[in-house]
């Protein structure tokens, strides 16, 4: 069943900041009429299938979490809670209940980012847009936005790996026609029209993450399959794994050792902005992620 409630990681996020973003706060009875959307909601696709579901929920058990809103002149602008807002319109109720914060534009936005972030409903490429605003417009490091959202820092610099992708990839990922593990798989593909043409070949023949993934490894260079482990014993192998793993997490971002022998190789770190380097250069100086 679709979720009804505000995440509570919003209201711990902002409630008692000593920022000077603590906000008054009122609850009432607002008529639909007089509620609208926020333009600048994240979130772009409703599924009407879900919106049907909590729809059907509301009539039976009415709306369990009040949207949150703010006044804009006589009206009520939606902070958190479109999808309840369509979903009691659906129902046909009139009225709905509601939390009046008085937050200004910039907290607002912020505040319904990070609400449809913590309830994981974006579409991939949603979640990544919605990363990387908050990144940009807000002036947050992955580090502070992780704490924000709950996540590991990883997750934010995997997900925001996506909007590399091309636009024809990005709408497959939007209509969930493409998944983030086939997305991930297209990413190690160096060539923008290898890139399109394994995408739209994916689609049309329903390929799994898996094959989506040889395919990749398919297209590689030459020079790139010559640099594949050679000769390794499998006890080698599993010791090169287990760096990958461990420097992937104190790193926190993909690392690849390719190992030409027992005694030669190369490590990649891959780092996504310059802020993302800085970081990872203070890890290795031994600075930590400050």
């Amino acid at each position: 069943m679709a979720k009804h409630g505000l995440g509570r990681g919003v209201d711990t996020l902002f409630a008692g900041k000593k920022d000077g973003r603590e906000k008054k706060e009122e609850q009432a009875m607002v008529k639909l009429s007089l509620i609208q959307p926020n333009p600048k909601q994240p979130r772009k696709q409703f599924s009407q299938e879900e919106l049907e579901e909590l729809s059907q929920s509301i009539k039976q058990f009415g709306v369990l979490q009040p949207l949150l809103v703010k006044k804009e002149g006589p009206l009520y602008e939606i902070i958190a809670g479109e999808r309840r807002f369509r979903a009691a319109k659906m129902a046909g109720l009139t009225e709905i209940p509601v939390l009046i914060r008085d937050y200004d534009e910039k907290l607002s936005k912020e505040v319904a980012i990070i609400e449809n972030i913590q309830r994981e409903d974006l579409n991939a490429v949603e979640e990544a847009m919605a990363y990387q605003s908050l990144l940009t417009e807000y002036h947050l490091s992955q580090e502070e936005l992780a704490e924000r959202v709950a996540k590991k820092r990883s997750t934010i610099a995997n997900s925001l790996r996506l909007l590399k992708l091309e636009e024809e990839i990005l709408e497959y990922l939007r209509q969930n026609l493409l998944s983030e593990g086939h997305a991930r798989a297209l990413l190690s593909v160096e060539n923008k029209e290898k890139r399109i043409s394994l995408a739209k070949e994916c689609v049309e023949k329903k390929w799994s993450v898996r094959e989506m993934e040889r395919r990749a490894k398919e297209e590689k260079t030459p020079t790139e399959r010559q640099e594949k482990p050679k000769n390794l014993s499998s006890q080698w192998k599993t010791i090169v794994h287990g760096l990958e793993e461990k420097m992937k997490e104190h790193l926190g971002t993909k690392v690849k050792i390719t190992a030409r022998n027992e005694d030669k190789g190369k490590v990649e770190i891959e780092y996504y902005s310059k802020e993302d380097l800085d970081r990872i250069t203070r890890i290795l100086e031994g600075r930590g992620e400050e």
